[in-house]
Order: structure tokens, then C-alpha cells, then sequence
């Protein structure tokens, strides 16, 4: 089977957001895990590098916790 390859590098956006918030990838996974995603460390910093596609599931959830427009994860890509 073949894997999507991510085309955009959202994950710039999402490390930006982050950074914005004061958060460190642990406390971001650890509120990830309390609003029931599972999700690892390893594979936060996955999508943060753009080596991973991000789902809908944990792009909302990111949303919510950087208190941020959908819209500002693809800033300067669309």
C-alpha cells in the first residue's frame, strides 16, 4: 500500500502556534490525551516536522487548545 505523502508544511504552522501559546510538545500531547486523543510524543513531533499527516480529529483538538481560527494552520499556504 502506498502512503499520502503531506504536501503542505502545515507543520510549521502548528510548531508556530505552539511556540505562540508557551507550550512544550509534552504539555500540548498531555491535552491532546485529556480530550481523548491518543497521540504520542514522538508522533506530536512528527507532524510539527511534516512528516506525518495530521488527522481532522487532532487538528480541531489543536485548535482548541491554541485557541486558534482553523484558518492560522494553513496560514501562508493557501
Amino acid at each position: 500500500m502506498q502512503k499520502i505523502r503531506p504536501d503542505m508544511d502545515i507543520g510549521h504552522n502548528i510548531q508556530r502556534l505552539r511556540r505562540n501559546t508557551n507550550m512544550t510538545q509534552d504539555q500540548v500531547v498531555a491535552q491532546l490525551q485529556l480530550m481523548g486523543i491518543e497521540i504520542s510524543k514522538s508522533t506530536y513531533a512528527k507532524l510539527e516536522t511534516n512528516r506525518m499527516n495530521i488527522k481532522v480529529s487532532e487538528l480541531v483538538a489543536l485548535s482548541k487548545i491554541f485557541d486558534a481560527d482553523i484558518a492560522e494552520f494553513f496560514f501562508g499556504l493557501i
